[in-house]
């Protein structure tokens, strides 16, 4: 099986963009550098394929690194964008779809009582943290090791994503004093973040966790964890914050906490509620969300906040999901059928992997296992990730450039996409070991 994975039009687009851009991306894990080689320049996309400037088609599994639950560009949102950017494309001034989509929201997680939009999963998780200070009067924030919030500057400390990658502690341009305010504690050992909030509980306004950790790898919660920082945090007079940007409409309607039944003081959202266009959101009980600007002294705003056409495109996928009542049993089936076939491919060719998934979002760690925490999510082997992935692309399926990202499973991924991906993960595996 080759390894190469760019055509002519890609290899010369990328010597332009690196010209142009730093890294030649605009987003640094797209630039490949954790697993060799050049990136394909994607062209177009239609339900679970996209094909790039050279014409080669590929199953994506990455999905514009989830939003995109319902496969690329499925009829209902395309025909609601066209819709809503033929009336106009922004406003700065309140619309009917900001209410809708709030509405919906608020019905999916019994958690949010109110919410505010914004323009991204970043700028959701940043204003959360700010009115969390702002309602407890407390500044230190405890985030989990391994989880990534955006590239807030407070959250970058032993961040995930593509801090993990490239293997980066933090990031220059954070000033001390400001990193000095989040506290570190294990992903999935409750005595751990017990200590940590022990240790500065009059200091602490919140505990910010992914519910599923979905930027060291997929790394689900331990039975208990999640119960048990929310008791932490009520005992402690603490805000729990679950960031459900990927969770959020991914892995039930109302996330991980329609699943769990743990409720979170504040979510923060993003990705499937945009509907693959630039949105986030972040939500809560009256009381704290009433702390905002205009009512309260919490100040956040944003010109492009509750875009027209965003809103258009998350009523549209959200409609689609709330409207088919089996389609999180589908997806879960799917997952399922994928998990159990990269775990015999990898078992065939003896190499050691681990495969955690939950619903429609997975990782391949090259690594035996188990895969808890960001320790031990980070003994996997990157580079051996490296060539199964470059084989992968080669064979038509693109996985996330990244060991420690998700794989995401949509509505419009078929049967047979998911045994052609076995396939091909089958003879990727081969000579790995």
């Amino acid at each position: 099986m080759t390894d190469r994975i760019t055509g002519p039009n890609s290899q010369a687009m990328w010597k332009r963009a690196q010209e142009l851009m730093p890294g030649g991306v605009n987003s640094p894990v797209r630039a490949f550098g954790a697993v060799g080689g050049e990136p394909p320049f994607v062209a177009r996309a239609k339900g679970s394929r996209i094909w790039d400037v050279d014409g080669r088609e590929m199953i994506d599994y990455v999905c514009s690194w989830g939003p995109l639950i319902l496969g690329h560009a499925p009829e209902a949102v395309v025909s609601a964008v066209r819709a809503a950017a033929g009336s106009g494309t922004s406003f700065g001034a309140p619309t009917a779809a900001e209410v809708e989509l709030a509405e919906i929201v608020t019905r999916a997680f019994p958690s949010i009582e109110m919410v505010r939009l914004v323009n991204s999963g970043t700028e959701a998780a940043m204003s959360a943290l700010r009115l969390a200070r702002g309602f407890t009067g407390r500044s230190k924030v405890v985030k989990f090791e391994g989880c990534y919030h955006g590239h807030t500057d407070g959250l970058l400390v032993k961040a995930g994503s593509g801090a993990a990658t490239l293997s980066i502690p933090g990031s220059h341009g954070v000033p001390a004093g400001y990193a000095a305010e989040t506290l570190l504690a294990r992903y999935n050992d409750i005595d751990s973040a017990r200590q940590v909030v022990e240790a500065h509980a009059s200091d602490v306004a919140c505990i910010i966790v992914e519910p599923i950790a979905g930027n060291m790898g997929v790394v689900p919660p331990e039975e208990g964890f999640l119960a048990g920082l929310r008791e932490l945090a009520s005992e402690n007079g603490i805000l729990l914050i679950f960031d459900e940007v990927i969770t959020g409409f991914r892995v039930a309607f109302g996330g991980m906490q329609e699943r769990t039944g743990v409720r979170a003081d504040l979510t923060v959202l993003g990705k499937i509620i945009g509907g693959g266009l630039p949105i986030g959101a972040y939500g809560g009980r009256r009381e704290i969300m009433e702390r905002l600007a205009p009512l309260g002294p919490v100040y956040q705003a944003g010109t492009l906040s509750g875009n027209p056409i965003a809103t258009a495109a998350g009523l549209a996928t959200l409609r689609a999901l709330e409207e088919d009542p089996g389609v999180y049993a589908s997806l879960d089936a799917k997952g399922a059928e994928l998990e159990e076939g990269l775990r015999e491919a990898a078992s065939s060719a003896g190499v050691p992997a681990t495969v955690n998934r939950l619903g429609s979002m997975m990782t391949a760690f090259f690594n035996a296992g188990p895969v808890t925490d960001y320790e031990s999510a980070k003994r996997s082997d990157t580079e051996r990730y490296g060539r199964y992935f470059r084989r992968m692309l080669a064979a038509g399926v693109a996985l996330a450039p990244s060991q420690f990202e998700a794989a995401f499973v949509s509505t419009a991924h078929t049967d047979k996409d998911i045994s052609r991906t076995i396939e091909a993960a089958t003879e990727a595996m081969r000579g790995l070991e």
